[in-house]
């Protein structure tokens, strides 16, 4: 081997050491990248946590406002079935007989409170509907403007 040989080998385990150094430092910059990241995702894990959390939070305090809303509800419901009693027994009205009081196994204090209602309430035919808007005048008048400028624009393209 020549001195040029010896030169040029020792040159390029120098380059080659060199981008060693540079791999291993790009090695190194990847890691911090990646420990970076995982702390950024650990941080946004514990932000939604904490997001989900206060909606659970807030769902819990609307379940027991409405618990409390229900339980109201129901105390007014037997105080007004108390006075209808109260009414019924002082007027001795005849008993009423509609599905609800034949059918119903009863009212009690776990019982919902329009159920109560209506079971105290008696039987109302319904009422009959409303007449439709077609047999209004001005609408039927209207229709028959609206047809007839209709075939008149239809026969239009068929005669030209």
């Amino acid at each position: 081997m020549s001195e040029d040989d010896t030169q040029t080998t020792a040159e390029s385990e120098a380059r080659g050491a060199e981008l060693r150094e540079n791999v291993a430092l790009t090695d190194a910059r990847r890691a911090e990248e990646e420990v970076a990241k995982a702390h950024a995702e650990a941080e946004a894990a514990e932000k939604r946590e904490e997001k989900l959390s206060r909606k659970e939070r807030k769902a819990k305090e609307r379940a027991e406002q409405a618990q409390a809303e229900a339980q109201r509800a129901r105390e007014q419901a037997a105080n007004a079935e108390k006075l209808a009693r109260e009414k019924a027994g002082a007027a001795k009205a005849t008993p009423n007989l509609s599905g609800a009081n034949v059918m119903s196994p009863g009212v009690g204090s776990d019982t919902d409170p329009a159920v109560a209602a209506a079971a105290a309430s008696s039987y109302e035919a319904p009422k009959p509907a409303e007449a439709s808007p077609l047999e209004r005048p001005e609408v039927a008048a209207g229709v028959a403007f609206a047809s007839a400028f209709l075939i008149a624009r239809i026969l239009k393209r068929l005669v030209d």
